[in-house]
Parts: C-alpha cells; structure tokens; sequence
C-alpha cells in the first residue's frame, strides 16, 4: 500500500485514500488501520494528504486514523444503518454520536483540538489500535 500511494504522489496526486471498499470483495482482507501508517510515512515528505475509511465504527476509531496520519475518516456502514432506521435524521444523529464520542476521546487523551492528536497517544497492541 505504501508503494501504491509513493507511486501515485509520483503521478502528481494531491491525496490518497486508504479504504477496503466495505471489505467485502476478499475475505480476510487486510484491515485498512494496519496500513494506514505505512501509506502516510510513504507519502509524508510528499504534500500528499491521506484520507481513511473501512471500519470506523466510532469516535475513537476517528481518533486513531487522525492519530496514525489520517487528514480525516470517511464513515459508511454506520451512516447506511441511521439511514435505513430513521432516514435522514438517523443519519444525523449517527454522526452526532461519532462527534460525541470523539470529543470524549479527545478529552480523555487531554487534547481540545484534533490538530492536537498525536501518534504517541494510540498504541498498536496484538494488532490492534487502542
């Protein structure tokens, strides 16, 4: 992945983004998160902005894409879940309660800005981020 996105800044791209397509097409696809870090040290020193989606499911899901690099998180299967509920306005309360919960990570991490999120606050353990 890492190569895919120095290939693409090669090409002139002013971002790339990091998504499994819903994971849906290969089983036991490669999580998105355990790329993300090796697409944005590749393109770091590139003016190339890195954009995640696949698998956000929360705020502190949000946090650690923004913690590994991530100019932002696309959210999807949660979206589709508020919309197939309460239509738009399930939409938006999924996205009140992402905002909520990032916030609470945030503040939890002793950061009030998200330009404040740091790598060293999140922690890669048994393959996982926490």
């Amino acid at each position: 992945p890492g190569e895919d996105a120095l290939e693409a800044a090669r090409c002139g791209v002013s971002a790339v983004f990091v998504s499994n397509h819903g994971g849906r097409q290969i089983q036991r696809v490669i999580p998105t998160i355990n790329v993300l870090e090796e697409v944005v040290e590749a393109v770091k020193d590139k003016g190339v902005e890195v954009y995640f989606d696949g698998g956000v499911r929360s705020g502190s899901d949000i946090f650690i894409a923004i913690a590994l690099g991530a100019k932002a998180a696309f959210v999807g299967r949660p979206n589709i879940w508020g919309l197939s509920v309460q239509g738009e306005e399930g939409v938006r309360r999924v996205l009140q309660i992402l905002k909520r919960e990032l916030l609470e990570t945030m503040k939890l991490a002793g950061v009030s800005r998200v330009q404040d999120i740091k790598k060293s606050m999140v922690r890669n353990v048994s393959g996982k981020y926490k």
